[in-house]
């Protein structure tokens, strides 16, 4: 219910049926016994588990609508398609989905990119871009919609969600055969949850009317729900049902990509294989990088390239965002030393850090560099100020230079893009020496956003005292130290 007790259009996934929660009310309407595993003599490589099918959901339904961490939009690679799942998530997202979709620049076919859910019940939607069919580049078009499946299901594995809303990837426009494209899309999921089957709680498969009998007639084969069902299912299974992660393996394709890469079958065809380019997804040999022990030792070097090195760091950081997300940081959280306030005079968004609350001695500080992370990832995507609190630090609350280093190297780029100013209050002369030397030789990039800040007074010029939480002690020593400030005061020209 919504604060005016209307009903909500939103649909919560904890009420929906299981994927089983059918079949065993059949089973007991027709007192049927399940088949003993004794009698099994053949079992299917889609063997009957019921951990898994818990977590499968089919629903005739608007995956824009559904109430889970994530839902999936199929779109084309400009992110502007105009199809029934992609409208319907604009319309119930809002406007400000758009402006979030132009910074991605594009999604290529069979990726995975991920923004904010905005006014949706679901906390983020995953953009893909399935491929376009054309039977001549059948085995193409299978990879890259594979990679649609896996890249999210491996995107919402590394944001450690606990539940995905599927749309049908495929769209009407892209011509891909629904029957086919539907026996990817079960067995991609199918084998993940079979290999990480404890990174989701559920997955939802959203269909509409026309897309719910392909779905019904062909779950069985992937997600049989008693060992009977799986020996019935057992002769409807395609010949090619994947590898270990249910990429498609055709050994004709193998031999195609080891000998020559990107020539047609048939140099005479008047469309060529370049009309068709985009089909080539993110499968196992577009995500081939190289010798890492290479590319390490090129970087110590200083010859690899600077996109490689960009796609490196954000690899690292991705891991170190996933890692946080997983870890419980609620001792570092209690410390209150890292928190989000108001907004400054330029509207941005304010940060506190508070120096006297940080024991650096006491605490394991990579944990702290997670929580950092944890807190700061989704404040640094738009411009943000820190206010950094150096009021009655001592020697055990300084931050040493080495993790502010390693701090600096680990964040995203957007971090030191969007920061804009780091008011330093209360420095001492000490502290003062110590950041022009770590902002100089270390930093450098950070030397001209610093500012000090001798008083809350002068800080009030830049953000208004009803939009930032002071501790009471920092209080207390600018009042004895300054004087009591008031609500009127000249601007200062130090800010």
């Amino acid at each position: 219910m919504d604060p005016l007790g209307a009903p909500s259009q939103f649909v919560d996934i904890d009420s929906l049926p299981g994927w089983s929660d059918s079949y065993e009310a059949k089973q007991l309407d027709c007192h049927q016994s399940p088949v003993e595993k004794a009698q099994v003599d053949v079992r299917s490589p889609f063997p009957y588990r019921k951990d898994i099918n818990e977590k499968i959901i089919l629903w005739k339904g608007d995956v824009a609508l559904l109430n889970c961490t994530a839902i999936v939009n199929t779109s084309n690679e400009s992110l502007t398609d105009k199809n029934p799942v992609s409208e319907s998530i604009f319309v119930h997202a809002g406007p400000d989905l758009k402006d979030e979709l132009q910074k991605l620049k594009g999604c290529r076919t069979g990726e995975a990119k991920l923004t904010k859910g905005f006014n949706l019940a679901a906390r983020f939607i995953i953009h893909t871009v399935g491929p376009k069919y054309k039977s001549r580049y059948r085995t193409a078009a299978e990879s890259s919609l594979y990679s649609c499946y896996r890249n999210v299901l491996q995107l919402a594995k590394e944001q450690a969600m606990c539940s995905v809303g599927f749309c049908v990837i495929n769209t009407l426009k892209r011509c891909y055969p629904l029957e086919d494209a539907t026996h990817i899309a079960l067995r991609t999921v199918r084998r993940f949850l079979e290999i990480h089957g404890e990174t989701l709680e559920k997955v939802v498969f959203a269909v509409s009317e026309l897309e719910e009998a392909t779905y019904q007639k062909l779950l069985p084969l992937y997600f049989p729900r008693s060992l009977e069902e799986e020996i019935q299912s057992l002769p409807y299974l395609p010949a090619d049902i994947g590898n270990a992660e249910g990429e498609p393996v055709v050994p004709e394709r193998q031999i195609r990509i080891t000998e020559k890469p990107g020539v047609p079958d048939d140099a005479s065809d008047e469309e060529g294989l370049e009309a068709d380019l985009s089909f080539i997804g993110s499968h196992a040999f577009a995500r081939m990088e190289g010798d890492v022990d290479k590319q390490r030792r090129l970087i110590l070097q200083g010859q690899l390239s600077e996109a490689a090195l960009q796609k490196q760091h954000q690899r690292n950081y991705n891991r170190w965002l996933c890692q946080a997300r997983a870890e419980d940081l609620s001792d570092i959280a209690s410390l209150k030393a890292l928190y989000q306030t108001g907004v400054d005079n330029c509207g941005r968004t304010v940060m506190v850090v508070v120096g006297r609350n940080i024991p650096v001695t006491l605490i394991d500080m990579e944990k702290a560099l997670l929580y950092f992370i944890h807190v700061m990832d989704h404040i640094a995507v738009k411009e943000y100020v820190l206010v950094y609190f150096h009021t009655l630090t001592n020697d055990y609350n300084q931050l040493d230079s080495n993790f502010l280093k390693k701090l600096y190297d680990v964040v995203d780029a957007k971090y030191k893009r969007n920061l804009k100013a780091l008011y330093f209050v209360h420095p001492t002369f000490r502290s003062k020496v110590s950041a022009w030397f770590f902002t100089t030789f270390t930093v450098s990039g950070l030397k001209d956003k610093i500012h000090y800040v001798e008083s809350l007074q002068q800080l009030f010029t830049a953000i208004p005292p009803e939009q930032i939480d002071l501790p009471p002690f920092v209080l207390e020593y600018d009042a004895r130290e300054n004087g009591p400030y008031y609500s009127s005061y000249p601007p200062s020209p130090d800010l």
